[in-house]
Order: structure tokens, then C-alpha cells, then sequence
């Protein structure tokens, strides 16, 4: 494994994305916490669309920031709708791990954003899970 895939996986500088989710619950994700802007949900849902775009941005499709309709969800979902949104986390999250590998000079801007985003947003899912009681996941020390 090279630096940029452990930068997008964790386990380099923070938890590993596997750590992070483990244990999560679909009643704690929608939770608010007092003071915070987002639910778990909202920033793995964020979490997930930024992957997207990151990923096609990697493969050469042009994104245009300004034009994206939505940075957060509107709703909050069903337990199936956040069953989904789980693995397409993992899912993204294997596909640039795939791509980092060896990227191309495009894949490999994409990727390094990607990866800064992303560790920005898993500290505060961790943050979130700790202000409600269910961190350290289970089997985890602190």
C-alpha cells in the first residue's frame, strides 16, 4: 500500500474507514448533537457525493463545483436508503484505493483532494459518535 491509498483508507494518520463505521447504527447516524451542523448521516452522505465527483474528476469527466445542486442531503433517509449509502462509501472507497495504485497525474490531484476532504470529515463522524455515547466502537479502544 502506498501513502496516498493509506491517506484515503486511514490508518496512517487516523482510524481506518472500516474502524470508523463499525458498530455504526442507522438510529445514531440520524441523531442530532447538540451545536453540531451535521448528523453522521448528512457527513457520510457528503462524504459520498465529494467521492463521486473526485472519482470522475480522476477519470477525466470535468466537474463543475459552482453548478452541483447539492452538497448535503435534504431528507432523512430510510434504514435501507443508509444501508446503501454505507456501501457505496466502501465501494468509492475501493475504487480509489484501485486507482491510487498507480494514478495518473489527473487521478493523482483527485485523489490527494479526495483524501484531505475526506480525513476532515472522518474526524468529526468520530466526534459525532463520541458526543453520543458509541465511541469507541465496539472492540476499539479509544
Amino acid at each position: 500500500m502506498n501513502m496516498l491509498q493509506a491517506a484515503l483508507s486511514g490508518g496512517a494518520g487516523f482510524r481506518e474507514v472500516g474502524e470508523i463505521l463499525v458498530g455504526l447504527k442507522y438510529e445514531n447516524a440520524i441523531r442530532s448533537v447538540p451545536g453540531a451542523a451535521h448528523t453522521i448521516y448528512e457527513l457520510l452522505w457528503h462524504l459520498e457525493f465529494v467521492q463521486r465527483q473526485l472519482l470522475g474528476e480522476a477519470a477525466g469527466q470535468e466537474i463543475d463545483w459552482q453548478e452541483q445542486a447539492s452538497w448535503w442531503p435534504r431528507e432523512t433517509p430510510s434504514e435501507a436508503e443508509f444501508g446503501r449509502l454505507l456501501r457505496d462509501l466502501q465501494v468509492n472507497l475501493a475504487h480509489a484505493q484501485m486507482l491510487a495504485e498507480s494514478p495518473s497525474a489527473l487521478a493523482q490531484g483527485a485523489l490527494l483532494d479526495l483524501a484531505v476532504h475526506s480525513a476532515y470529515h472522518w474526524g468529526q463522524v468520530v466526534q459525532l459518535r463520541r458526543q453520543l455515547g458509541d465511541w469507541p466502537a465496539p472492540g476499539w479502544g479509544a
